[in-house]
């Protein structure tokens, strides 16, 4: 986790990431392109650029377009979307205190191959315990990529002794805990007051977000005390709704 996130902190932003963080922000996630390219304008990506990195979207599948200026999320990027929206609401159910296992059980798969499936696990909030073998409470409704459900043996079980040791091998959690609160700290000193505000709020936005991504929602049992996961959520919840109410009153001016 603690490579992920510090890698995340440190992404441009390109023309592609603000184009699709923008439509990745709204619901339906479709907008039209003299928006997207309002927006772009922020980061100083002119209309040119703005339009490439639309097009190359289109071709790489990750938008369509139906002819007439308006865009929307396609493939990985509509898969994104949702485990953005999952990772926002933040929910769990009651645990019963045992573990879903998922057993790497294919050999000799290319790195190419073993990447995306250890990316596929990330993203299914799982945590490796060890090559091949990766793990979590069963709090969550695990949905695998169908590569990974092919390749894996998915078990139940109910590991012996203390499960927050456990959980400390699997997450940093510490890492994780302290880069919400530092999150938490510049939203609060970062309110939405008017155009100028835009671009920053933007870049702090798409960290927050990234950020829930990768709370692995443990079950109130195993959270370490004062765990700052659902105070991020509610703080953002407010703090985005002042942002997209600025946001709105500076679109009308495209």
């Amino acid at each position: 986790m603690n490579k992920q996130m510090d890698q995340e902190r440190n992404a441009p932003l390109t023309a592609r990431s603000v184009l699709a963080s923008t439509l990745l922000g709204v619901d339906p996630p479709e907008l039209p392109v003299a928006y997207l390219v309002h927006v772009a304008g922020l980061f100083g990506i002119n209309d040119n650029r703005a339009r490439v990195a639309l097009s190359r979207m289109v071709a790489s599948k990750e938008a369509t377009t139906d002819g007439t200026g308006q865009y929307t999320l396609a493939g990985r990027l509509l898969d994104r979307q949702a485990r953005q929206l999952a990772s926002r609401a933040g929910h769990t159910r009651r645990w019963s205190g045992e573990w879903r296992v998922v057993v790497v059980t294919t050999s000799g798969s290319s790195p190419e191959i073993r990447s995306k499936r250890r990316t596929s696990l990330r993203f299914a909030r799982l945590g490796e315990l060890r090559e091949g073998v990766w793990m979590r409470p069963d709090n969550l409704e695990v949905r695998l990529d169908p590569d990974v459900g092919r390749d894996s043996s998915v078990l139940m079980a109910r590991p012996e002794g203390d499960p927050r040791e456990l959980v400390a091998q699997l997450w940093d959690v510490g890492r994780w805990d302290q880069r919400a609160r530092q999150l938490m700290e510049s939203m609060a000193a970062r309110p939405t007051r008017g155009p100028a505000d835009l671009a920053p709020g933007f870049e702090l936005s798409a960290s927050v977000l990234r950020h829930l991504q990768a709370d692995p929602l443990l079950p109130d049992e195993l959270s370490p005390a004062g765990w700052p996961g659902g105070a991020l959520r509610e703080q953002y919840d407010g703090w985005d709704a002042g942002y997209r109410s600025v946001l709105e009153k500076w679109s009308r001016t495209a």
